[in-house]
């Protein structure tokens, strides 16, 4: 590391301006880190910074990073973020998300050795597939499709893991790896195919609240604040192996949406269509390590965090913006 107690921190956040990479610049700043978001857009908002644009402690740079990454002076941490995230996105932008999990780690893994930056990726529960493993634990090595529709998001996920631990035991660089579970909050793409955008959206308009197959899957939501926390704590941890950070409170697709509807207020109908291909049955992580290593355990009750969310969904459809 070549950061000094009398230096600030320069932090570079690669998908800086989608959902996590947007609260996580956030988070950094209040920390006393100088911030680069860097951004193709493709998926993330210059909305999410908006707030953030006229702060002399942070820059946004529009650049894809499955290209080159010019970067001069110093630079001491590397949040790994760039990537499509929901299943629209990466069923839209097959060879994108490949690229992005292949060659933009690659970039930043090389810019983190050059500059003797310490990079996180951030990895996914995706990785363990549709697991025989329950809740899942870092040490199972998942149950995944290769060859179908997800998995050009599960296998770049896991080549990103590789490459992290190649270059970490090859070249030394300091790594660490998070494995991100259902997270939720404010600055969702209202349209990106997800539980809880979804079904807010749709409660709060009035449109039937879509459930597929019969949600009876689960699924475990971290509300987006705890999220950054746990990812906070284990970059500035000394843990280079891989750690859940999720929400372990797991529930039903069909629990949930009830829970969205009851807090909405809304009429909406539940309406059943076709469970997609490789779509996980259950989910829910095993934090005994993030409890054990960082002392991070998350803080956000459901309803609470939902309000929040429901609130910003609801603003956004006020605007016209939905």
């Amino acid at each position: 590391m070549n950061s000094s107690p009398t230096r600030q921190p320069v932090t570079l956040v690669t998908g800086g301006a989608g959902f996590l990479g947007s609260h996580l610049c956030d988070r950094l700043l209040a920390e006393g880190h100088r911030v680069t978001a860097m951004d193709n857009l493709i998926t993330g908002s210059l909305d999410n910074i908006a707030h953030l644009r006229s702060r002399t402690d942070f820059e946004f740079i529009h650049h894809n990073v499955t290209t080159h990454i010019d970067w001069s002076g110093d630079l001491d941490f590397i949040f790994h973020f760039a990537s499509p995230a929901s299943p629209i996105d990466y069923l839209e932008l097959p060879i994108q998300t490949l690229k992005v999990g292949a060659l933009g780690t690659h970039n930043a893994l090389g810019l983190a050795k050059a500059k003797g930056a310490r990079l996180l990726l951030a990895s996914t529960s995706e990785v363990y597939g549709d697991p025989l493993v329950h809740p899942q634990v870092e040490t199972y090595w998942g149950n995944v499709n290769p060859i179908g529709p997800r998995g050009v998001y599960d296998e770049a996920k896991r080549f990103a893991e590789a490459i992290v631990m190649a270059y970490h035991r090859y070249h030394g660089v300091e790594t660490r790896i998070v494995r991100i579970f259902n997270t939720y909050g404010p600055r969702m793409r209202p349209n990106d195919g997800r539980i809880v955008p979804a079904f807010c959206c749709q409660a709060l308009k009035g449109e039937p609240m879509t459930v597929f197959g019969d949600g009876t899957q689960t699924r475990s939501f971290c509300y987006v604040s705890d999220l950054i926390d746990g990812i906070f704590r284990l970059m500035m941890s000394g843990e280079s192996d891989p750690v859940n950070i999720g929400n372990p409170r797991e529930l039903s697709v069909m629990d949930f949406a009830r829970t969205i509807k009851e807090l909405t207020k809304s009429a909406s109908p539940i309406v059943h269509r076709p469970l997609p291909v490789d779509d996980p049955k259950v989910r829910q992580p095993n934090i005994g390590r993030a409890r054990a290593l960082l002392g991070w355990e998350p803080q956000m009750k459901l309803e609470d965090g939902l309000q929040r969310t429901i609130d910003y969904f609801a603003t956004l459809i006020q605007k016209g913006v939905v």
